[in-house]
């Protein structure tokens, strides 16, 4: 499964190679990603993604719907049908992927979720 790795800077890398996934998300195994990286990994088939250290998602704004999940706040793209979904607010950007045959994606959001909040930490009040 191909998944493209991104290129944060070192203290993003750091804190995402922090991530102790979980063996099975939402009951689907781990499987291997290329190119090989301690920033992405997946799971199922067909798979859910997740990438550690990408951007901040070009559409959000100060304004945009966020979905608080268990305490994190997740972006989701499209707006109307999110697929991506995205961790903001805190101190690396975490971008998940759910295919739609996992609808509702809030399961697999709780399962990440709570290793992101043990791992990476949140960014003062207010800052996307």
């Amino acid at each position: 499964m191909r998944v493209a790795a991104p290129t944060p800077d070192a203290a993003t890398a750091r804190l995402c190679r922090g991530l102790r996934l979980p063996a099975t998300v939402h009951g689907q195994h781990a499987r291997d990603v290329s190119p090989d990286s301690p920033l992405t990994a997946a799971w199922g088939s067909p798979a859910i993604a997740l990438r550690c250290g990408v951007p901040l998602p070009a559409g959000l704004r100060p304004t945009s719907q966020l979905q608080t999940v268990n305490g994190v706040d997740w972006f989701g793209v499209p707006e109307d049908r999110p697929v991506t979904w995205t961790a903001v607010g805190r101190q690396a950007y975490v971008e998940v992927t759910i295919p739609p045959k996992y609808a509702p994606p809030g399961d697999v959001l709780i399962e990440l979720g709570d290793e992101i909040t043990k791992t990476i930490p949140a960014k003062p009040e207010g800052q996307i």
